[in-house]
């Protein structure tokens, strides 16, 4: 069932999705060659507790998972685009890097993610990001009140293959609100003008990920961490939004990470 949203509880939202945007920069700005992704973790653990915020993710045991997830990022490098476990590993000079992170803040949840190259990049690492940038602004965009969630499917698609990439239908958005995830899914390909209409108080998670030269994935050992099944680099960006009268309003716009991408 799908629960909409009143314009103060999107305010709430909105309360957490700042905080959800700017911690997501600061990370993005420390990740760096040298830092070790448990400093990342540990630097999301001390934020959120300041703040009396919650993590969406400590205990998460959804069906897929081996266990419990007791982390508070997803920490996904090279070829890991989804879920990845942080652990002992030593970013290196043109590691690209995936955070992905929900907080619950006052009972109100936002979910972002975006990937930054350490060091010097790759040029066609930093075009599959800006694949996933690109597609994801195109998908806000499309989420206009009267539309289909069918849109916002299709956006990310066309940009997709613009780029050359295929998608994956596995995994992608969702609906958010009072947990990290509620009804409807949101597919990261689709129909324009099918699906669930976008109404005003309908509140969403749009993930674009890509991988650079398939749409197939695995899972490592771990139950968790979803990599390309070629071993191509991989990226992933999201923001929740919701619908409003006036159009889309973005819950998790953030600063500009300075340490290597300029994301949205």
């Amino acid at each position: 069932m799908i629960e909409l949203k009143s314009a103060d509880e999107i305010g709430r939202m909105a309360v957490t999705g700042r905080f959800v945007g700017e911690l997501l920069a600061e990370l993005g700005a420390a990740a760096a060659v040298g830092v070790n992704l448990m400093d990342l973790e540990h630097q999301a653990r001390r934020r959120i507790a300041e703040r009396g915020a919650q993590s969406c993710y400590w205990d998460y045991a959804p069906s897929f998972g081996r266990g419990p997830f007791r982390n508070m990022l997803c920490l996904s490098v090279n070829d890991a685009v989804l879920h990845g476990l942080p652990h002992d590993y030593v970013l290196r000079d043109g590691d690209l890097l995936s955070i992905d992170m929900a907080v619950g803040i006052d009972g109100w949840v936002a979910d972002s993610a975006l990937s930054v190259v350490v060091g010097a990049p790759d040029p066609a690492d930093l075009r599959l990001i800006e694949a996933t940038e690109v597609a994801l602004e195109a998908a806000i965009t499309a989420a206009q009140p009267g539309g289909r969630l069918g849109d916002v499917s299709h956006a990310i698609g066309e940009v997709a293959h613009s780029y050359g990439y295929r998608v994956n239908g596995e995994f992608g958005g969702h609906g958010i609100g009072r947990t990290m995830h509620e009804s409807p899914h949101v597919a990261n390909s689709g129909r324009a003008g099918r699906g669930v209409k976008l109404v005003p108080g309908l509140t969403i998670a749009i993930e674009p990920w890509f991988c650079r030269s398939t749409d197939r994935v695995k899972y490592d050992a771990d139950g968790w961490t979803i990599r390309s099944a070629d071993g191509s680099r991989t990226a992933h960006s999201e923001h929740t939004v919701a619908i409003t009268d006036s159009g889309p309003q973005v819950l998790t716009r953030r600063p500009e990470v300075r340490q290597g991408r300029h994301t949205s």
